[in-house]
């Protein structure tokens, strides 16, 4: 595997910081990243037994949040590394809940479900590493029963405000610095680079509309360092 091939937003990258990323998130974060999955949970509105896909679910975190939120939810977690869902895999046993969380290994942009098969779809953190962003918001609103929400929870680059410059200074130098410092690794060079390459929030609730969602709501989140985006697929809100 070459380094670049592990420095693209790929399986293969995240397969060499998976040990560490939970670590790395709660400290580049501040902790503040589970306040924000809560606020995603909840914006899913689900119902008792809903049936929920999580995509680039990573560790499992989200998921894991999704199942101890309701407990009668069923959860489908889809990553595209290996190392990521082996970690989660590790978690959701260690919770007990491997009868309501699967763990699968899939890419967002050709989702391997069939149309309307989940009650609610999310992804937290992930939609900036998938290369064509229009084909997996078209499949996540495929998947997706009428009336059923979508939440895309993603992590963005202030451009004004009082506090836009300290916040910028956290993503360029702090992010890479702590995040190799503390996984070892070089790979949290992409994520902030990632970060600022990722479209303003307007833009990107644009690219939802064209691609056959609804956009319900668009919510700023510890200053716009975070963007929590809600919708239903079209014709269904």
């Amino acid at each position: 595997m070459s380094a670049a091939a592990k420095v693209n937003g790929s399986g293969a990258m995240f397969d060499a910081i998976a040990p560490r990323y939970d670590l790395v998130n709660r400290v580049i974060s501040l902790g503040i990243d589970q306040s924000w999955r809560r606020k995603t949970v909840r914006s899913l509105a689900l119902g008792q037994g809903s049936r929920v896909l999580d995509i680039a679910t990573g560790t499992a975190d989200l998921a894991l949040l999704v199942a101890t939120s309701v407990p009668s939810a069923t959860v489908v977690g889809l990553d595209p590394s290996a190392g990521m869902l082996g970690v989660g895999r590790t978690k959701v046993a260690e919770r007990g809940l491997g009868e309501r969380i699967e763990l699968v290994e899939g890419g967002a942009e050709s989702l391997p479900f069939d149309d309307r098969s989940f009650d609610a779809v999310c992804i937290a953190f992930g939609i900036r590493n998938v290369p064509d962003r229009g084909r997996a918001l078209s499949e996540m609103a495929r998947v997706t029963k009428p009336g059923g929400r979508i939440a895309v929870l993603e992590l963005s680059e202030p451009r004004k405000g009082p506090l836009a410059s300290l916040a910028r200074f956290h993503v360029h130098t702090l992010v890479p610095r702590v995040g190799a410092f503390l996984s070892r690794a070089p790979e949290y060079r992409y994520l902030e680079r990632s970060i600022a390459a990722f479209p303003p929030a307007e833009e990107f609730g644009a690219l939802m509309e064209r691609s056959g969602l609804e956009v319900l709501e668009i919510v700023a989140l510890t200053f716009g360092v975070c963007h929590l985006y809600v919708a239903a697929p079209r014709g269904a809100a």
